[in-house]
């Protein structure tokens, strides 16, 4: 059985889904295969700031929605540059409490709910540092390569 399929059925059986988050979409958030998150069924329509986990393909991805549009999301990892519209069928679940360091966070939390708030807000500063970042990267090998 898949992951796709399995966090469905649990979160059918359950009630709710844990698992291990992978890969770096939301650092600096969750850490690659360090944090775990807890996943609870969608009661009612996301809002600005939720963290649906959702189906993009064959895969699972926990990433933020940054806009609630009429038939479904504009969502994007918080490490991440490009926005992906998602629709409501695609949804799974919806974060509900995590884990950092054997620490419990709840998405309710106060410094959770400011985290995201500020996140969102700063993203056009935060992309502008990457696109910098990785202009100067491409230079640099190319610079490297030229003369190495």
């Amino acid at each position: 059985m898949n992951d796709r399929l399995a966090a469905e059925q649990v979160l059918k059986e359950k009630g709710f889904f844990v698992k291990t988050t992978a890969g770096i979409s939301m650092k600096p958030l969750f850490r690659d295969r360090c944090d775990r998150v807890v996943i609870k069924p969608v009661t009612q329509r996301l809002k600005k700031y939720d963290v649906p986990l959702y189906r993009r393909g064959d895969e699972l991805v926990l990433h933020r929605v940054i806009e609630v549009k009429g038939d479904g999301y504009v969502i994007c990892g918080d490490n991440c540059v490009n926005f992906e519209d998602v629709k409501d069928e695609q949804i799974i679940g919806v974060l509900s409490e995590f884990y950092r360091k054997n620490k419990h966070y709840s998405v309710e939390h106060r410094g959770y709910k400011l985290y995201s708030r500020i996140w969102v807000a700063i993203y056009p500063v935060r992309m502008f540092f990457k696109r910098v970042r990785g202009r100067a990267a491409k230079i640099y090998h190319k610079l490297w390569r030229k003369n190495g």
